[in-house]
C-alpha cells in the first residue's frame, strides 16, 4: 500500500476539478481574447474563475492576475514592484527562510543594484518584528514575507506585519502560497499589497496561479507580448486550468473548516503514534502558530536519505527540505537558518504532510512504519 504525505510539494487534483476541466477541454476552445461567440465563451471561463478568486481573499476582480504559478507570482511581484518603483529607492527586506522562487528573486535584484535585508528567524521559524522595524529605511521600497512556511510550517505575524508597514511607503508581499486553502486570508486585514497563490497546492491542476496585485500597485512585466490580464501578463491564458483553479477555490471555500480540522487530526494522529511507540523525536517549527498539514518532524541519530529512501522502499512518500543528487545532500536552508549550519537537525528531519485521500488509519499505518525505520536506523549505529 503506498501512502501519499508529500501535500506540501504537490497535491492530487480533485475528481471535481478533472471533471470540470474535461468539459472545459472538450467543449470550449476560443482564444478569451476573441470577440466572437466562441472567445466569449471562453472568456466567461476567466470571468468567473477571477472573480471566485477575488472573492477567495476579498480583493476586487480587477486586482488578480492569474499566472503560471506560485513561482512567476513570487517573480512579477518582486522583480516587478522592485523595477518599477526603483526611483523611489533599490532596499528590499525580506527573510532567510523564503521559498526559492523568493530568495532567487532577490539574489537576481541584487545582481541588479539593489540591496536586499534577509532577516532571521528563531529556533521556531519566526521573525522578529523589531529585527523588521530596525531595517527598514527610507530607501526600503519593498518588503517580501511569507505567510506561512512551506517546510515546517511555521505561521509569520502577518497582521503584525502589515501593520507596521502602514507607516511606512514600502510595498508589502506576501508568498501564500502554501497557506492559502487552509487559513482563511483577508488582503485587507493582513494589510498585503501583493500575494501569490498556486493552483496545485490545493488539488487544482499544476501550472497556474494567480498574483494579488493591489489597485494603484506598479509593476513591470516580465514577458511582453499581447495585452491579457489587463495588459500586466502577456500571453493567451491557461482558460483550461484557470477553469480547474476556479473548481479547486469552490471546494476550498466550501469545506475550509472542516478541511483545516481534518488535517490537525491527522497531524495529531501520527504524533500519537510516535509517543505511543516512544520513539526520539522532536517537531521543527512552531507547534501551535503553525500550518495544519506539515509536521517536520527531527530524528535524533540517522540520516535523511536513509529516511527517504527506506520511507520510499515501504510505501511512504516524504520529503525533506534537502535537494537529494548523487550521493550528497544540501542541507535546508530553512532549517539551517533556525539551528545554525552545525546542528543535526538539518540532515536528520523529514517533513510529511497530509491532504485528499489521507485517512487517520493510513496516516496511522505510516506512523508505525516510520517508527519501524527510525528504529532500525538508530540501532544500526
Amino acid at each position: 500500500m503506498h501512502i501519499y504525505l508529500d501535500h506540501a510539494a504537490t497535491s492530487p487534483v480533485h475528481p471535481d476539478v478533472i471533471s470540470k476541466m474535461s468539459s472545459y477541454m472538450a467543449e470550449t476552445f476560443g482564444n478569451p481574447s476573441s470577440i466572437h461567440s466562441f472567445g466569449r465563451q471562453s472568456r466567461k471561463f476567466l470571468d468567473d474563475a477571477r472573480y471566485a478568486a477575488a472573492r477567495s481573499i476579498s480583493c476586487k476582480p480587477s486586482e488578480i492576475i492569474f499566472t503560471s504559478g506560485g513561482t512567476e507570482a513570487d517573480n512579477m511581484a518582486i522583480i516587478g514592484a522592485a523595477m518599477a518603483n526603483r526611483h523611489r529607492g533599490r532596499h528590499i527586506i525580506t527573510t532567510a527562510i523564503e521559498h526559492h522562487a523568493v530568495l532567487h528573486s532577490c539574489q537576481y535584484l541584487e545582481k541588479n543594484g539593489f540591496e536586499v535585508t534577509y532577516l532571521p528567524v528563531n529556533e521556531e521559524g519566526s521573525i522578529s518584528l523589531e529585527d523588521l522595524q530596525n531595517s527598514l529605511t527610507d530607501s526600503t521600497i519593498l518588503v517580501s514575507i511569507m505567510y506561512a512556511n512551506n517546510e515546517v510550517g511555521t505561521i509569520q505575524p502577518i497582521k503584525e506585519v502589515g501593520a507596521l508597514l502602514q507607516e511606512h511607503e514600502a510595498l508589502f508581499h506576501t508568498d501564500a502560497v502554501q497557506a492559502y486553502g487552509v487559513e482563511d486570508i483577508k488582503v485587507k486585514e493582513i494589510g498585503a499589497d501583493l500575494l501569490s497563490v498556486s493552483a496545485h497546492k490545493i488539488n487544482g491542476p499544476k501550472g497556474v496561479g494567480f498574483l494579488y496585485a493591489k489597485e494603484g500597485i506598479k509593476l513591470q512585466p516580465s514577458q511582453y507580448g499581447g495585452e491579457q490580464e489587463l495588459k500586466r501578463r502577456a500571453g493567451t491564458e491557461n482558460a483550461a486550468g484557470i477553469a480547474g483553479f476556479h473548481e479547486a477555490i469552490s471546494i476550498v471555500e466550501r469545506e475550509r473548516g472542516e478541511k483545516r480540522e481534518s488535517l490537525k487530526a491527522l497531524k495529531e494522529e501520527m504524533i500519537s503514534v510516535f509517543n505511543s511507540e516512544e520513539v526520539r523525536y522532536e517537531i521543527n517549527g512552531h507547534e501551535e502558530r503553525s500550518l495544519p498539514h506539515i509536521l517536520n518532524v527531527y530524528f535524533p541519530g540517522t540520516h535523511i536519505e536513509s529516511l527517504l529512501v527506506n520511507l520510499d522502499l515501504s510505501g511512504i512518500a516524504a520529503s525533506s527540505g534537502s535537494a537529494c543528487t548523487a550521493g550528497s545532500v544540501d542541507p535546508s536552508h530553512v532549517l539551517v537558518s533556525m539551528f545554525g549550519k552545525e546542528s543535526e537537525r538539518s540532515a536528520s528531519s523529514v517533513r510529511f504532510s497530509f491532504g485528499l485521500g489521507n485517512t487517520k488509519n493510513s496516516v496511522s499505518e505510516a506512523a508505525l512504519k516510520v517508527c519501524g525505520i527510525v528504529k532500525r536506523l538508530t540501532a544500526a549505529k
